[in-house]
């Protein structure tokens, strides 16, 4: 008769258990800085992160046959273009050229949750488009903060780049 009181006694228990730490999970953390309204603007989870996916630029295939100056000039002119266009739509959170470490030539980290909507973004690159850049993607999870950079380097960036 002792086993059933038993477990008589812990299904009784088991909703109170459940609803407490149902609560605790749903309470803030031991984090005196946590901001709910920011991290849900900023599409954060419960550990301040987000899924990205990251890009790897790199030499392409018409890097070295593209040698014309004024239209490698035009080329990064629309490749710069494209990156703010990017970014004023919140679809590219962080981007900069990699140093001295060819063929890898920069990196950028787009707002998207599939590899597929990333690719359509890089394609809309003028310097992609005509092979002067090559590209690698994977999915990356990062700080949601990274949503603010755009907003911070614009009060930080004394001359545009063109």
């Amino acid at each position: 008769m002792k086993p059933l009181k038993l477990l008589i006694t812990t299904l009784l228990l088991m909703p109170t258990t459940y609803t407490l730490a149902s609560e605790q999970q749903n309470t803030p953390s031991s984090n005196p800085n946590y901001n709910a309204a920011l991290a849900k603007k900023l599409g954060a989870d419960a550990y301040g992160m987000k899924s990205y996916v990251l890009v790897i630029l790199k030499t392409g295939p018409n890097d070295k046959t593209i040698t014309d100056l004024e239209q490698r000039s035009e080329l990064f002119k629309g490749h710069f273009a494209n990156m703010n266009r990017l970014a004023k739509a919140s679809k590219l959170v962080l981007a900069g050229p990699l140093m001295d470490d060819k063929p890898k030539r920069g990196l950028l980290i787009f707002n998207v949750k599939t590899i597929e909507e990333a690719e359509a973004l890089v394609k809309t690159d003028p310097a992609v488009q005509a092979g002067v850049f090559d590209y690698e993607m994977t999915k990356y999870y990062g700080s949601a903060a990274l949503m603010q950079i755009s907003e911070i380097h614009d009060s930080l960036q004394l001359e545009k780049i063109e």
